[in-house]
């Protein structure tokens, strides 16, 4: 039987992207590869807020009593290992009972179903295809895997995911790609992939969202997405603000929303700050 690894399992709105207000199952799975420390710091800084955290892990015995931070990866206990013991492995048929526990009247209705993480295709690609071939998931109609756009589908993934498609609305499988520009702190040869997300294509509906916090950020993620186009993307790019916190997002977003149209950029929102100040499972 698989398993995944599971930081955290809630029924809540999609606040970002193409399916912002949308009830959506959010399944985040464990482990990253980048660690995102530059968000919200100057440029060239990384964020101390986790190790404080880290330091006092051994007070913590709940994933959801852990402190929100302001910089940073607002997810960081979804990949730092110091926090590994609070995501415990779960088999496919216990996650798949999980969700269905947490929708409206134990069934899928117009809600649909987001893997996000970390990185949900780090490690985890073989176990997707027994979770979602279970009774109670065959009704899902809409899938997100929310990535960082880095990690290539395996070959049993992708012919799975296509054949998952068939007999759903030709959009039903989405990649929400959340490239990393140096604000987080991570590489550009190592965050920027063309040729992973034109493999997203052929198999499902990609669009590209970009944290952008200033002017800087915004033009670097226009030489992004004519690399993107370069490599033969063709979807859609929107700009989100950065700031996991209300402080630190209402700064941004005018500013942000303003840039993306300024380009002909969509626009995102991220309605879990303000409705529910980004706290976990929201």
């Amino acid at each position: 039987m698989s398993h995944l690894k599971v930081s955290e399992l809630f029924y809540s709105i999609q606040g970002e992207g193409r399916y912002m207000g949308v009830p959506s199952v959010f399944l985040r799975t464990f482990g990253c590869n980048f660690t995102c420390s530059g968000f919200g710091m100057p440029k060239g800084e990384v964020s101390k807020e986790v190790e404080d955290i880290a330091s006092r892990v051994h007070y913590y015995d709940d994933y959801k009593k852990l402190p929100l931070v302001s910089t940073g990866c607002d997810s960081y206990a979804s990949w730092d290992p110091r926090f590994k013991h609070l995501s415990p492995v779960l088999s496919v048929d216990t996650i798949s009972d999980s969700i269905i526990s947490v929708l409206p009247g134990n069934k899928w209705g117009d809600s649909h179903l987001v893997i996000t993480g970390g990185e949900p295709l780090l490690g985890w690609q073989r176990s997707y295809p027994d979770l979602l071939s279970l009774d109670n998931m065959r009704s899902l109609q809409e899938l997100t895997f929310e990535t960082n756009g880095t990690q290539e589908l395996s070959q049993d993934l992708s012919i799975y995911l296509q054949q998952w498609k068939i007999n759903r609305e030709k959009n039903a499988l989405t990649f929400s790609v959340s490239p990393k520009l140096s604000i987080s702190g991570e590489k550009w040869s190592e965050a920027i992939c063309p040729s992973v997300i034109r493999q997203y294509e052929t198999v499902g509906f990609v669009y590209l969202k970009f944290v952008i916090a200033t002017k800087e950020d915004a033009l670097e993620a226009d030489k992004a997405v004519q690399e993107f186009r370069n490599g033969g993307f063709r979807g859609p790019v929107y700009f989100m603000p950065c700031g996991g916190v209300e402080s630190l997002y209402n700064l941004n977003a005018k500013n942000v929303a303003i840039e993306a149209m300024n380009r002909g950029y969509r626009y995102s929102d991220r309605l879990q700050v303000p409705l529910f100040k980004n706290e976990w499972g929201t």
